[in-house]
């Protein structure tokens, strides 16, 4: 669960739900995607697929760097599990937004 500006906006949310997956393992079944490119706070840039019909964000991926992909939690057919999900971006987290005790948080972008 991302808490970074940039997904509270894209979502219209508290976060984003992203899921990581090797890049060798997604496979888009049906339907067809535009990307755009943004930097990102830590210097890199990320490239965006999104529905051209919908405009929903369907995964993103770093450019350069295309071992895994982090493919939006509302995008599957069937959500997922945030049970033992990982905060990140917690610095940015908007007030009253609670994280479960003990859950693995990074206060930015983990390495």
């Amino acid at each position: 669960m991302c808490h970074c500006r940039e997904c509270q906006k894209q979502s219209s949310s508290a976060f984003g739900i992203s899921v990581i997956v090797k890049r060798s393992d997604f496979q888009l079944t049906q339907g067809e995607v535009k990307v755009w490119s943004r930097p990102t706070d830590t210097g890199r840039t990320l490239a965006c697929a999104f529905c051209p019909a919908c405009g929903s964000r369907v995964w993103h991926e770093a450019v350069g760097a295309a071992d895994t992909i982090s493919v939006k939690g509302g995008s599957f057919d069937h959500p997922p599990d945030l049970g033992s999900a990982v905060h990140i971006w917690t610095a940015r987290k908007l007030p009253g937004v609670v994280i479960p005790e003990g859950a693995t948080q990074f206060r930015g972008e983990p390495d």
